[in-house]
């Protein structure tokens, strides 16, 4: 197996290199860990191994593990982590003297502590875009089957012509308003982070404040991540607000639901139905309450599609890869 050779001026001393290429001066070689309790597919793994592997690098996999002391031991001298949903927190960062770089295979990155990882100048990266198509397809799978009364055999409503607020336009925002598009749609969007032209020239129309979103569509789709400030932001008043026989889809994360006004909203409203692609808390109390007008997944689907899992993780090998050898951290998120 090569040893990786940074272009690079090594004549520099090694203190005065950055984290990413240290490894360099030693000669040693880079172990990079991919650990999932949940696998990437077979052809996935393949893939990722062949771009750790050509790059010199060794792989180390960690599979199905159920007990958190397996994961703690496997991180104790790996210079780079993969993961998808897996949990990364200053106990397994602290077990990682030598660890650089963590990838999250995916756009969401709530399961990686940031500022643990910052204060050990671990870099901490997503693969945004990776999983989008998928997760949009998923929005619309609910979508259907939903209007269509989950199949029960009665009447139900098309999409079509229906007004769809789409909250957060980011990757997996934009792919939910191309499919809307065929259905033919209205739609619109939320996003203080995307400038109205780019929505606009998406055939999109923007919104600058989430209780015109929630007022104006009779669907909502919620693309936003789970931070400080969106924690239970989506509750009563807001649900409550949505027009005669709204529909709110979650393949967000449930953390941004509050769960106390979700149930009240669908208790004082029979008419408003609620799915999501991540089971709240109580998701057995208020299915056997709600019936038909709730679905939740098993398990967290949006990205469960052979097509996603690849994508993502060969990404994530990718960018592990680049920022090991060149310092490249474009899709960094802890600042």
């Amino acid at each position: 197996m090569q040893t990786i050779v940074y272009q690079c001026d090594t004549a520099m001393p090694a203190q005065k290199l950055p984290n990413c290429c240290k490894f360099i001066q030693d000669n040693s070689i880079m172990k990079v860990l991919i650990a999932t309790e949940k696998p990437f597919a077979a052809v996935a793994v393949d893939g990722m191994r062949k771009v750790i592997e050509e790059a010199g690098a060794e792989l180390v996999l960690l599979e199905k593990y159920t007990d958190r002391k397996d994961l703690l031991a496997a991180v104790a001298d790996v210079d780079a982590l993969i993961i998808r949903s897996d949990k990364v927190d200053g106990e397994v960062l602290a077990a990682a003297p030598k660890l650089k770089v963590v990838v999250r295979a995916g756009a969401g990155y709530d399961n990686v502590d940031l500022v643990a990882a910052t204060e050990r100048g671990v870099c901490v990266q997503n693969t945004p875009g990776q999983n989008s198509n998928a997760v949009a397809e998923l929005v619309f799978g609910l979508a259907v089957m939903m209007c269509r009364n989950m199949y029960n055999g009665t009447s139900g409503s098309e999409l079509k012509d229906k007004t769809l607020g789409i909250q957060a336009f980011g990757q997996v925002g934009r792919n939910v308003a191309r499919i809307a598009r065929g259905f033919e749609m209205n739609i619109s969007a939320l996003d203080p982070y995307c400038p109205d032209n780019v929505m606009e020239d998406a055939g999109v129309s923007p919104v600058h404040s989430v209780e015109e979103l929630y007022r104006n569509n009779k669907v909502v789709s919620i693309h936003i991540p789970a931070t400080p400030e969106t924690r239970k932001s989506i509750g009563y008043e807001l649900i409550m607000s949505m027009p005669k026989g709204g529909l709110l889809i979650n393949t967000a994360r449930k953390e941004v639901i509050d769960e106390e006004g979700l149930i009240k909203a669908l208790d004082e409203r029979a008419d408003i139905k609620y799915a999501a692609d991540v089971a709240p808390d109580r998701a057995a109390e208020i299915k056997e309450r709600f019936g038909d007008r709730v679905f939740f997944t098993p398990k967290k689907m949006g990205a469960q599609t052979s097509e996603a899992n690849i994508n993502a993780g060969i990404a994530a090998a990718r960018q592990v890869i680049s920022f090991l050898t060149t310092g490249e951290e474009c899709f960094r998120v802890n600042k």
